[in-house]
């Protein structure tokens, strides 16, 4: 079981980030002792970007994103059952499924554009260039919350396949068993906001909070602030996928 640090006086609270941007500001304020390493920070769109900007920003540690998807429930498409990465693989929440009755044709259903729409973040907000190298580097995972925390349980796994250092996952809330899930499979979980019950909404630990759209998200990346967190990969000799891609629509 990996650590567990959160902000004691934010436990059980809602609506204590103004937006994802403050939710990043003080994900940061928990990271400082990775600032001098070799680190990068990786994170989920759509809601996860602006969060981590932020921490790069913030840290002048490099800045990328890993592409996973949710898999929606039917009828119920906030909530999901599991997630898909970009390589294909499938994570799925096996007693959620048993409970909610799925059938084998309604899980494949639900597969089928999921894995499609993926490919199609992936050429938008990166134009297929690779990500940015992380072997041998600190992994630091970034979401703007946990719900479930199988999105962020398919980018772990994903992520370990690249032989990182060390894999830190940073989110601003969550509840305490997808706290505990993911603290068992990373050296470190850093949850500002964890929340205990039968209910729990990620939309409620934030004052202004709604779905990204993709336009959004672009705006995001086209920012001078996450251009310039990429710039410790330059000087490290490599390149940020983001300005590659910016260069190339220019």
């Amino acid at each position: 079981m990996g650590k567990i640090l959160e902000d004691t006086a934010l436990r059980g609270k809602t609506w204590i980030f103004k937006d994802r941007t403050d939710a990043g500001r003080q994900l940061a304020l928990f990271l400082k002792e990775y600032e001098a390493q070799e680190a990068i920070v990786l994170a989920i769109p759509s809601g996860g970007i602006p969060i981590g900007i932020e921490i790069a920003t913030a840290m002048s540690i490099p800045f990328d994103m890993i592409i996973v998807r949710k898999v929606p429930i039917p009828g119920n498409p906030e909530a999901g059952f599991g997630a898909v990465t970009l390589e294909g693989d499938v994570f799925l929440n096996d007693s959620l499924i048993r409970t909610l009755g799925l059938t084998p044709t309604q899980i494949e259903a639900s597969l089928k554009p999921i894995r499609g729409q993926i490919e199609i973040r992936n050429r938008l907000f990166r134009q297929d260039r690779p990500p940015a190298p992380v072997r041998g580097k600190i992994v630091i995972l970034v979401d703007d919350g946990l719900a479930s925390g199988y999105t962020m349980v398919a980018s772990i796994r994903s992520v370990e396949r690249a032989d990182p250092k060390e894999i830190v996952v940073a989110v601003p809330t969550a509840p305490m068993h997808s706290v505990r899930r993911i603290a068992s499979l990373v050296n470190l979980v850093i949850c500002l906001n964890i929340r205990e019950g039968p209910y729990f909404a990620v939309a409620e630990a934030y004052e202004n909070w709604y779905d990204l759209s993709d336009d959004e998200v672009l705006k995001f990346l086209r920012k001078p602030s996450s251009q310039g967190s990429a710039n410790s990969c330059q000087q490290n000799g490599e390149e940020d996928p983001v300005l590659r891609r910016d260069r190339n629509n220019h």
